[in-house]
């Protein structure tokens, strides 16, 4: 039996690696790829305009360039969007340099510098992105014209809220070579695909989010990033938005008001800056606004920049 069970794990884990070989060829990068520390980073671009906004992802995220693909198609028509995979991330390559928010800002720059893309940006971050973000804008406030937080995660929240970091025990980075990332997405996909309206994603979008799900799925440098967490909010959870940079943020409407009367909302109050076009935005829905909201939020985000731009 034992012989039996081992001869079923070696057979999926070969066809996982097989399948793989076909999927790489049938779904090749959408974008491009430049060199970063001696690795490549996928890179997606669409769209011309006066402002570009760089969309960063949350934790985890299979692909961003194709789970922001609805907002990336709203917010084109007006403005250049960039979108740079991570290491670990889509079809960027992995790393071996450790996940610290120095150097996952430090590779965000580079790319941004080799694509010859002028600032100052538009940050828009997803999530955990949030941490980069605020690092970026205090340690590079000539570089960043504003920043837009998708229900972004800010270093001072988790001592606002006494929350402690994730974590993720270090086997995880065996799930994608062992092609059980593959078996979990095969059994039940709803877990892992965008839960949009129909229509919002093309079948071929989801088509490749399922594959890459299944190539990267909780990787070595997704396994480093969640556990630098707590390390990257230490070294973060001092900082501030400079005050006259202006700040959109997305947050979830469904928010709980805790016992202690401390709700999302309210710390988002606190890190409004004094810039007149800062602002708050509450939206009814998942903590991916983006999978259902991306029409409402690119015409907020175009008001925003207007804003900032009728001020200057």
């Amino acid at each position: 039996m034992l012989v039996f069970m081992l001869s079923v794990v070696l057979v999926w884990i070969c066809f996982h690696h097989i399948m793989k070989l076909v999927e790489r060829d049938q779904y090749p990068a959408i974008g491009k790829f430049i060199q970063v520390e001696n690795a490549r980073m996928h890179v997606y671009t669409k769209g011309n305009g006066p402002n570009t906004i760089v969309l960063l992802s949350g934790l985890g995220t299979a692909s961003p360039v194709l789970d922001f693909e609805p907002l990336i198609n709203e917010m084109s028509t007006h403005n250049k969007v960039v979108v740079i995979e991570p290491f670990g991330y889509g079809w960027s390559d992995m790393t071996d340099e450790k996940r610290t928010v120095e150097h996952i800002v430090g590779e965000l720059r580079s790319a941004l510098q080799q694509l010859n893309i002028p600032g100052p940006y538009v940050l828009m971050p997803h999530s955990v992105s949030g941490i980069y973000s605020m690092y970026y804008a205090h340690e590079y406030p000539d570089e960043v014209k504003a920043v837009v937080g998708i229900d972004a995660t800010l270093p001072a929240a988790l001592e606002h809220f006494n929350e402690t970091p994730p974590s993720m025990p270090g086997y995880m980075r065996y799930v994608a070579p062992a092609g059980l990332a593959r078996l979990a997405i095969s059994l039940d996909a709803r877990n892992y695909l965008p839960l949009a309206s129909e229509g919002t994603y093309s079948d071929k979008n989801l088509a490749m989010i399922k594959a890459i799900t299944a190539w990267k799925g909780y990787n070595k440098n997704v396994v480093q990033e969640t556990n630098e967490l707590g390390d990257n909010v230490k070294k973060t959870a001092h900082m501030s938005f400079p005050s006259d940079m202006p700040v959109l943020f997305f947050s979830r409407e469904d928010d709980r008001v805790r016992g202690d009367g401390k709700s999302l909302f309210t710390f988002l109050q606190t890190q409004l800056t004094d810039h007149p076009a800062s602002t708050i935005i509450s939206l009814q829905g998942h903590h991916y606004l983006h999978w259902t909201h991306s029409k409402e939020m690119s015409e907020a985000v175009s008001k925003f920049i207007n804003d900032i731009e009728d001020r200057e």
